[in-house]
């Protein structure tokens, strides 16, 4: 109760819990101070000399509020809800900001209801945005639309925070009806908007968008702050922003920044955290410590207009990081409301067995020959080159097919045929193909090869459940199953980190290039709103000029 509450902060009545002898981390007035957390209810209520029914010497441990991911898409993971929150609590995170909209993609309502379902049964706050773009664009051929109507229909049907990131940034300049209806229908939109600066960025922010993950550069960053935006750092595996985009953040903008991992694999997720590897990357190159806490924790609390949480200050939620090193690598405990939900690296709660009969056999295609997939080099056709440690691809021309893959894009949700194709430089495997059902954001069928034989034969051992497969010489060599939604695992984080490693150090073996971030890559050149050229199921496509070439 309230009064018992304000009781305890006078002193008057013990606290729950009181954290001693620590080094307390204050966001709000940027310092450091010495002392003891008092907390009753879920709630701290002060910095002082208070008495707990229990009390717990962290022996000159910080104590940081808890992490805050403000932008991320849990089924890049690989894993459910549950078994996420078992992953990042031990890592510091207490409350997410998630875009569902993989799952949206694949099977709509009926995965957005199970990932809400999921998520109510673990302590991790997961706020869910509903996804705008299902799909992406109207050149996407996933398994739902979810449109204007269903838009407004579903804001009301469900607690969502807000609308998830508006990719479709040609259809707010253009003022579509449909993107209209959307973006009127919510108080808060997230943003979506690589490389777009000038009058277009200034329709685009007169469009309602409140933050943008997008940056490449600190000027874009800089540019999109003087419109108003928000700034999620991003540092997650396919794109890793961090390094570039913290040279924006100075003392007077630095409200304006916080980090996010976007999308980020499970053995990355395990073996260094998530915002908890941003503020250690941040402090490494040599930022301010509190300034790194203050975008882990507050910025994004105040940004989604969270309430009176991100601070140890009285009267803020207790959600709480105690780390034996500044730089957040020795997390010993994580509260989430006075109540500890992790120690030692490990969950203190166990995620619950989810019922997935809604969201599985979602991969609806006939046997595919080597025949339809072949394609002839053709040196006057557009090649799709990849840049190292980005999702941005640029259009080529080469002279010969030489050093190049070839891949493809599968529609898999409704038995249409279609099947994009090209070739693409920076991969170069040799005798072998991995095909994947994690296609961003349609999740088609993406599959990249020396051959056409070779890929057939991975996309087929996919199954009706979908997954990762590697093929060598037409035998599979390691495969993945993701029954949920062909994007997801019901096992633990540890359990798809070990099959997904597999995958990953099999992928190895067909190009000197092959890595993990090979596998995100192979997952994102078929996503249309990430400049400048991409493959859909009906071909190349023109990101910039938003057209199939």
């Amino acid at each position: 109760m309230l009064k018992d509450i304000i009781n305890s902060a006078l002193g008057n009545e013990k606290a729950d819990l009181v954290l001693k002898n620590g080094k307390i981390i204050d966001v709000l007035n940027h310092k450091i101070t010495e002392g003891n957390v008092g907390i009753k209810e879920g709630i701290i209520i002060g910095i002082g000399d208070y008495e707990g029914a229990e009390e717990v010497d962290v022996k000159g441990a910080y104590i940081a509020p808890g992490f805050v991911d403000s932008h991320v898409h849990i089924e890049s993971a690989m894993v459910t809800p549950s078994q996420y929150a078992a992953a990042v609590m031990p890592k510091g995170v207490t409350t997410i900001i998630a875009d569902p909209h993989e799952i949206a993609n694949v099977k709509g309502e009926e995965g957005l209801a199970f990932m809400i379902e999921d998520s109510r049964s673990v302590p991790l706050e997961v706020h869910y945005m509903l996804p705008s773009c299902v799909p992406a664009t109207p050149f996407d051929h996933g398994g739902c639309v979810i449109d204007g109507e269903k838009t407004r229909e579903l804001l009301k049907k469900y607690s969502f925070l807000g609308l998830g990131e508006m990719m479709n940034y040609p259809g707010v300049i253009g003022c579509v009806p449909d993107v209209m209806k959307k973006l009127e229908s919510a108080e808060y939109i997230d943003g979506h908007a690589p490389m777009i600066g000038g009058k277009g960025l200034n329709a685009y922010a007169c469009g309602g968008i409140r933050n943008d993950h997008e940056c490449g550069s600190a000027q874009e960053a800089l540019e999109k702050v003087s419109n108003g935006f928000d700034i999620f750092v991003r540092e997650g595996t396919g794109a890793k922003n961090l390094e570039e985009l913290m040279k924006a953040v100075t003392p007077y903008n630095l409200r304006h920044f916080a980090f996010c991992t976007d999308d980020k694999h499970p053995a990355e997720i395990l073996r260094e955290g998530t915002i908890s590897h941003c503020v250690d990357k941040a402090i490494s190159l040599g930022y301010d410590p509190i300034d790194a806490y203050t975008m882990a924790c507050y910025n994004s609390c105040v940004s989604y207009n969270l309430g009176r949480k991100g601070a140890v200050a009285s009267g803020f939620e207790a959600d709480i990081v105690v780390t034996r090193d500044i730089n957040a690598t020795q997390i010993e405990r994580v509260y989430k409301k006075g109540v500890l939900a992790a120690e030692k690296g490990k969950a203190l709660f166990e995620p619950p067995c989810s019922d997935i009969s809604s969201v599985e056999n979602t991969v609806n295609i006939d046997k595919v020959t080597a025949e339809d997939l072949y394609m002839p080099f053709d040196k006057n056709k557009t090649v799709i080159s990849l840049d190292k440690g980005s999702l941005i691809t640029h259009g080529v021309y080469c002279e010969s097919g030489e050093g190049l893959s070839l891949c493809a894009n599968i529609e898999r949700h409704n038995k249409t045929g279609n099947i994009g194709k090209c070739y693409v430089k920076g991969l170069d495997i040799t005798n072998g193909a991995i095909a994947q059902t994690i296609g961003h954001d349609s999740h088609n069928i993406s599959v990249i090869g020396s051959d056409s034989k070779n890929m057939a034969a991975a996309v087929n051992a996919l199954g009706r459940q979908g997954g990762i497969a590697v093929v060598k010489n037409c035998e599979v060599t390691a495969k993945m199953e993701l029954p949920v939604g062909g994007i997801m695992s019901y096992k633990s984080a540890e359990r798809v980190a070990e099959e997904h490693e597999r995958i990953v150090e099999k992928a190895k073996t067909l190009s000197p290039s092959g890595s993990n971030e090979t596998l995100m890559i192979l997952g994102f050149i078929s996503l249309l709103v990430i400049p400048h050229f991409k493959l859909g199921d009906k071909g190349v496509f023109n990101v910039d000029e938003f057209r199939y070439i």
